[in-house]
């Protein structure tokens, strides 16, 4: 009975884990009311290695009293030229100028403001801007919707008129440039929006002087700012490629000393363009427009240094880290998969030669010096994305060459990593190395994860704060890593134990993993735990053995989508500002415009399946597996027969892998990930497997000596082995776990029969412990010469024929 229910039982284990790691959720109260007036002033391309006290003193002030942060200024083209950046801020979401743009430049925008009244202006090219982001643009952009929300609003330069512009081109009151007094109009209106400028070139002198006029301008603004104000200061663009973080600065009251942040970023110390909007409404006490703003409003959070420059440096820093993440991730990726691709060509023929064929005729074995490297080589290869990750630990970006020391420290780490794989104990064992390398790249990935995820912001293998998708939680290399180790590792574990202990040990592990990715607090990924669930529940459902048949499947889709149901009501009894992914995307259906998140999630599919070299990791690996290791001669389907829990895992990690992918709008990088770390490990475990296939256990000698083909005869059984039998229950012990009844020759009588009929027995003796002694192409185990197999005839086993003969 217990056995019939056990599904219902995990199934409603994983549901009730995954669901309670969404309902913790960070105490973030909504900011309220603190000003009766706002002033946004806008510097284009300023960022905080522009700021110190001889250049800049009034914007240094500021910053000393206020709060501040890093300004990720991502619009709807990149870079973000000054008048998309102007748009953007107006708009509260992503935003873009129609009109011919250089690649990768930003022209002189000619922006045309007319003044018929002289109080107020009109923008004549308005109505095709907020055509062309209506029709071009897939986040549903509504130009001017900032001042839309405010009676009146006031605008100071050509670029402020850009963001204070309402739809029909109206700008209430505007003014060319700042008047010698300018507190009369900024107390005119509730909301000002002044442009101060640019900052722009590469020239250190040059840079200078432009952020020295655009203090002074500042200085004017904050001399006539009214009672009660809150001034926001912001590099809204970058002036020319590639793009960089630039400064954001809140002076006001309640705005003391502190850091900036904001749900949508999740991260103290960071803010988005689109934040500016509506922590300008929420300020001001005004309800937000009908249609959400993408951005969040910004709050202060406590923690910043009281020096100043010491705090100035960490987003100066982090500034530094986002420019060389861009190039050097490049070529990182680039060079893992060429390492995939000539790995997968050196694999091949080894897989051809790795069975070892009794008789004068059989192939001569590959040099067992061949092996080890290429098995070293695919461990390297597997640990290659968590030692990129580890990497950002040591600051490599504040060199002259910071590919180069990115480049050493990474190579150092591969090469530690490797050695501890190769002395781990275990090693010699068929699923020794996958083990070990599976845990190897969860416990690299959790570990910064439940540290904050520092490692993965503008990391390498990480997501960069200047794309503006993601400041906290896991990324989409790091969810695929990480769903693929834990699943091998809960796997490889319940390998070990006996077989109706097997989908408690997947569940355990595998709802561990799903606490992690799903918590607000950790990876804040609901699409990724959803993802997970459903691979668990499929690893879970066969990790005893047998096919995926129509109930489990069942089972597992239940479980997908009772966790999917759970999250989406405990988001949607948040605040609309608090809610996660699942949670909008809801509430964008129930507002009618549920099809620009599809639009937006299929375009950024498409654009990442053609752009992204993770696309090639999980094309090659899908090739390899599919071409060479599910063949007869390939080894992977023995090596699932043998090892049902193994296969059970790899069949978890694809379908994981797909879904998060697609549903969260990352097409095969997630794929691709988990492929850089799965595939090396499956091509590893067939080749051992296949280099068992004909292993023989003597007649009358029960299970293979534990120390080896050289062990002591009679000696005791591994340490290591359940209940005192053989490890990683294969050969034989499979019988008496309760696996499968065995043949005389310890193959497997039911499940998957690997590589059809003309396979040999099951992997026996590596799991005795040791390597055998055939791996050596200079010895044949005497079980396989003629003079032992005559012997070997002639006793119980008569007529049973070699292997390699079968």
């Amino acid at each position: 009975m217990l056995r019939r229910f056990t599904p219902v039982l995990l199934t409603l284990i994983v549901v009730a884990l995954g669901v309670t790691a969404l309902a913790a959720r960070p105490d973030t109260s909504a900011p309220r009311r603190t000003a009766d007036y706002v002033v946004l002033a806008g510097v284009a391309g300023l960022r905080w290695s522009d700021v110190d006290p001889q250049t800049t003193p009034t914007l240094w002030r500021m910053a000393q009293q206020g709060s501040i942060g890093s300004l990720s200024t991502r619009s709807a083209h990149r870079p973000t030229c000054p008048v998309d950046g102007w748009l953007t801020l107006g708009a509260g979401s992503y935003a873009g100028w129609n009109g011919s743009r250089q690649p990768g430049g930003c022209p002189p925008a000619g922006v045309t403001v007319e003044q018929p009244d002289g109080i107020g202006a009109n923008l004549p090219d308005q109505e095709g801007v907020v055509a062309y982001n209506a029709d071009r643009q897939p986040w549903g952009t509504v130009p001017g919707s900032l001042s839309e929300s405010v009676r009146c609003s006031v605008a100071v330069g050509p670029g402020a008129a850009v963001a204070a512009a309402r739809p029909f081109g109206r700008v209430d009151r505007y003014a060319p440039a700042l008047p010698a007094d300018p507190a009369g109009l900024l107390g005119s209106c509730v909301l000002s929006i002044v442009d101060l400028g640019a900052v722009s070139g590469t020239d250190p002198a040059d840079r200078r002087a432009d952020a020295r006029r655009a203090d002074e301008a500042l200085a004017k603004v904050l001399a006539a700012r009214p009672q009660r104000s809150l001034v926001l200061v912001a590099g809204v663009s970058d002036t020319e490629s590639p793009a960089r973080l630039h400064v954001v600065v809140a002076d006001g009251p309640g705005w003391e000393h502190g850091w900036l942040t904001s749900a949508s970023t999740g991260r103290e110390g960071y803010l988005q363009l689109v934040d500016l909007a509506p922590t300008a409404l929420i300020a001001l006490g005004r309800p937000m427009p009908e249609r959400l703003f993408l951005g969040r409003p910004a709050v202060k959070v406590d923690g910043r240094p009281d020096d100043l420059a010491t705090a100035i440096s960490a987003p100066a820093d982090a500034d530094r880290e986002a420019a060389a993440q861009r190039s050097v991730a490049g070529w990182f990726f680039a060079l893992l998969a060429a390492a995939q691709v000539v790995l997968a060509i050196a694999v091949l023929p080894l897989l051809r030669r790795a069975r070892r064929l009794a008789g004068p005729h059989s192939p001569p074995p590959v040099s067992r010096r061949i092996v080890a490297t290429v098995e070293l080589l695919l461990v390297a290869v597997a640990l290659a994305v968590p030692a990129a990750l580890l990497a950002d630990a040591v600051p490599w970006w504040r060199g002259e060459h910071a590919g180069g020391y990115f480049a050493l420290v990474t190579v150092a780490l591969i090469v530690g990593g490797t050695a501890l794989v190769r002395f781990a104990p275990g090693h010699d064992r068929t699923l020794g190395p996958l083990g070990v390398v599976a845990g190897l790249a969860t416990l690299v990935v959790g570990a910064d994860v439940l540290s904050g995820a520092r490692l993965q912001l503008n990391g390498v293998v990480g997501y960069s704060a200047l794309e503006g998708g993601r400041f906290s939680g896991l990324g989409t290399v790091g969810l695929g890593v990480f769903l693929a180790g834990s699943l091998l590792s809960a796997g490889w574990l319940a390998q070990r134990v006996r077989r109706q202990w097997r989908p408690m040990v997947v569940v355990a592990v595998g709802g561990l993993a799903v606490v992690v990715i799903g918590s607000p607090y950790l990876g804040a990924d609901s699409i990724g735990a959803i993802a997970l669930t459903a691979g668990v529940a499929v690893a879970a459902a066969i990790s005893t053995g047998g096919w995926l048949t129509i109930s489990r499947l069942v089972w597992a889709t239940m479980a997908g989508l009772a966790l999917t149901i759970g999250f989406a009501v405990v988001d949607l009894r948040r605040p609309v500002e608090e809610r996660g992914a699942l949670g909008r995307f809801l509430t964008a259906l129930g507002e009618g415009t549920g099809g620009l998140t599809v639009h937006r999630s299929s375009t950024a599919n498409f654009q990442t399946l053609v752009n992204s070299p993770l696309t090639v990791l999980a094309v090659v690996g899908l090739l390899l597996v599919w071409f060479a290791l599910l063949q007869p001669w390939g080894g992977l389907m023995r090596l699932f027969g043998i090892y049902p829990a193994i296969r059970a895992a790899l069949a978890g990690t694809a379908l994981a892998a797909v879904i998060a992918g697609l549903l969260g709008g990352a097409a095969l990088d997630v794929a691709g990930a988990a492929a850089a770390l799965v595939v090396p490990m499956a091509a590893l475990a067939s080749l051992r497997v296949l280099d068992h296939s004909t292993d023989r256990t003597l007649p009358g000698t029960g299970n293979p000596r534990p120390g080896g083909p050289d062990g002591p005869p009679g000696g005791a059984p591994p340490d290591d082995a359940p209940d005192g039998r053989r490890p990683d229950d294969g050969g034989e012990a499979r019988a008496v776990d309760g696996d499968a009844p065995t043949t005389g020759a310890g193959e497997p009588s039911d499940g998957p029969r690997a590589g059809g009929p003309d396979e040999g027995g099951a992997d026996g003796t590596d799991d005795a412990g040791a390597r055998p002694a055939g791996r050596d192409a200079a010895k044949v185990p005497a079980a396989r010469t003629p003079g032992a197999v005559e012997s070997a005839r002639s006793g119980a086993v008569a007529g049973r024929s070699d292997a390699g003969a079968r």
